[in-house]
């Protein structure tokens, strides 16, 4: 029993020990500024190991004109869409690489081009309230190539019975 103690112990010690130690932060990128690999060095939340860095550290900003729609009271199987508007006020070029709705209700429409530092553009965001009732919140996230790596922009509803 003792011997058991003992190496339950040591096996416990050896653990702690080991996993206290510090690993070297090593980070590959391509000449193009993408992150090929790393290792040792925590991402910050939100963020995706495949995001550009640019080598000027000019990074463009996305500007909303208003983050939230609310579409009010519509009837259930209504179809209705909003636009929200945005600047690009950073000092680099604007890439969306995707958007994507909290569910298959919320359909996005977004540019694929690139929005000049300055530019404006807007997204388009459908939401179908078939199947649904009573209050609704739908997000629609962004992937950009701005220093966060991501946008949200949120719509809301109440969705009542057709009469």
């Amino acid at each position: 029993m003792k011997k058991q103690l003992i190496c339950a112990l040591a096996v416990s010690f050896a653990l702690c020990v080991s996993s206290c130690k510090k690993e070297e932060v090593t980070i590959k990128v391509d000449p193009n500024g993408k992150v090929i690999s790393g290792t040792g060095l925590p991402l910050p939340p939100g963020s995706r190991p495949d995001r550009e860095i640019p080598k000027d550290g000019k990074y463009p900003k996305i500007t909303f004109e208003r983050l939230e729609h609310d579409f009010g009271t519509i009837n259930q199987g209504d179809v209705v869409s909003t636009t929200f508007k945005f600047t690009n006020s950073g000092e680099a070029d604007l890439v969306i690489q995707e958007a994507h709705g909290s569910c298959g209700c919320t359909v996005p429409e977004f540019p694929k081009e690139p929005i000049h530092p300055g530019a404006s553009a807007e997204i388009k965001v459908s939401f179908n309230s078939a199947g649904k009732h009573g209050k609704q919140s739908k997000t629609v996230t962004l992937s950009t190539n701005t220093k966060s790596g991501q946008d949200v922009v949120t719509i809301t509803s109440n969705v009542e019975e057709k009469k």
